[in-house]
């Protein structure tokens, strides 16, 4: 095998080249494909101008291609790299990165980049076993999906609270000790209907903390504990801890923050029986009110939402 700088000689080469990884990495639908113009363009400013494109020959056959764009500010941009289906598990990327990479080291670049289509699970593999790692992600979405879910998400204001079942206030005090710090001065209140209500700003628009939270305390008080919200002035969610364990999660719109599995939609509507058991609530009247929709229009307003579901897990709003 035989490793070499490119040259702008060397343009039908590399367009063979280029045509083979079109045919097996296509673009994502709805994006457009790039033309070869526009890669020969990025290829001859990389060719004469401070980037190394390498190639990997076996006789007159290429067997493969690194484009390394020129540093800029110590990052090294791998650009394109194919290596031909038939010339694989042989060391040519290794080779050709290795070759081009030792050019470019003497630019004070420290780190390398590059991007790779999620779809192209092959490539990935390769990558991540030469020590590539995600740093960021790349997203995208159609133009109507988000103008639609932009309609039906209001960035409305959140709001949460936390139930133990207890009336033991001063345990749960002392479990709220380690806490405190964090939570900036929660308020306690003392136990409704066999409940201990706590709220903190800080778990108003953090789902996510709110539900650490819960499940924490649940776990050190051995108690069932409801992780009550309205989200975004849109949606309300609870979660039901046993023990330090979430046993049940309703939301009610569950595609809310994007499209699910329908397994992990189901999920997310309440389970009457279990609710039942753990709060006290009549199981029909968890179907009635904690029922799931396909958006927020079609059901309460989240605030009157939130205090109907609280009403009926007898826990105060």
């Amino acid at each position: 095998m035989n490793v070499r700088r490119a040259g702008e000689g060397d343009e039908a080469v590399l367009h063979g080249l280029w045509q083979e990884f079109e045919r097996e990495v296509p673009e994502p639908p709805g994006f457009p494909t790039e033309e070869w113009s526009e890669q020969w363009r990025t290829l001859r400013a990389s060719i004469g101008g401070g980037g190394a494109v390498y190639l990997a020959e076996d006789g007159e056959r290429a067997l493969g291609v690194v484009h390394l764009k020129p540093p800029d500010r110590g990052i090294v941009h791998v650009e394109w790299a194919h290596v031909a289906r038939e010339a694989r598990r042989r060391g040519v990327l290794t080779t050709l990165l290795r070759t081009a990479l030792g050019e470019v080291a003497t630019a004070d670049a420290s780190i390398v980049t590059l991007e790779a289509l999620r779809s192209n699970e092959p490539a990935l593999t390769v990558w991540r076993k030469l020590g590539f790692d995600e740093v960021e992600y790349f997203m995208a979405a159609p133009l109507d999906t988000l103008a639609r879910r932009l309609e039906d998400a209001p960035a409305g204001a959140s709001r949460a609270s936390t139930h133990v079942q207890t009336d033991d206030r001063l345990s749960v005090e002392r479990a709220l000790a380690q806490f405190v710090p964090r939570l900036e001065q929660p308020d306690v209140r003392d136990a409704a209907n066999g409940w201990i209500r706590i709220a903190a700003p800080l778990l108003d628009a953090d789902r996510d903390a709110q539900g650490r939270f819960a499940r924490d305390l649940s776990d050190r008080l051995g108690a069932v504990v409801v992780a009550l919200a309205a989200e975004r002035g849109a949606v309300v969610r609870f979660r039901l801890y046993e023990r330090g364990r979430m046993v049940d999660e309703y939301l009610s719109v569950p595609a809310f923050y994007g499209e699910l599995p329908k397994g992990d939609e189901l999920a997310l509507a309440a389970n009457p029986t279990l609710v039942a058991r753990l709060t006290g609530a009549d199981p029909d009247e968890v179907r009635r009110v904690a029922r799931n929709a396909a958006s927020p229009a079609d059901l309460p307003p989240a605030g009157e939402l939130y205090a109907q579901i609280a009403h009926l897990l007898g826990v105060e709003p």
